[in-house]
């Protein structure tokens, strides 16, 4: 029986065959526009302010009965959120905005990380 070489043929499929080839750039993701960038930052901003109600569990002794069944913030985040200054200390605020910052991941949007980086009182500003 003959042996048939097949050395030759495989050749053009190994690091060799290719060295001439340049490898191309991973493709980027398109950058947000103006008005996409405002509107993933808007809807974070409402998230936003529902973390900062649930961190501060604001529904403990919010008016709305729907709230304290759920034990979360069921209504205006932002009205409830203002209505709570008085009663939550700065340090307490910075906490729990160092928790949320700790929680969001790293690959995380620039709009969402933006809003993420408000503190409560920033919303109002």
């Amino acid at each position: 029986m003959k042996r048939v070489d097949n050395r030759a043929s495989n050749h053009a499929g190994t690091r060799a065959g290719r060295r001439g080839k340049a490898k191309s750039a991973p493709k980027r993701k398109p950058k947000l526009t103006p008005e996409q960038f405002a509107a993933r930052f808007k809807a974070e901003k409402v998230l936003q302010l529902r973390r900062y109600c649930d961190a501060f569990a604001l529904w403990r002794s919010c008016r709305r009965r729907a709230c304290r069944r759920h034990q979360t913030c069921g209504g205006d985040a932002k009205v409830c959120l203002r209505r709570a200054f008085g009663r939550v200390p700065h340090p307490v605020q910075w906490r729990a905005r160092q928790a949320i910052l700790d929680a969001t991941p790293r690959n995380c949007g620039a709009p969402e990380l933006k809003a993420r980086q408000y503190m409560p009182l920033d919303f109002y500003e």
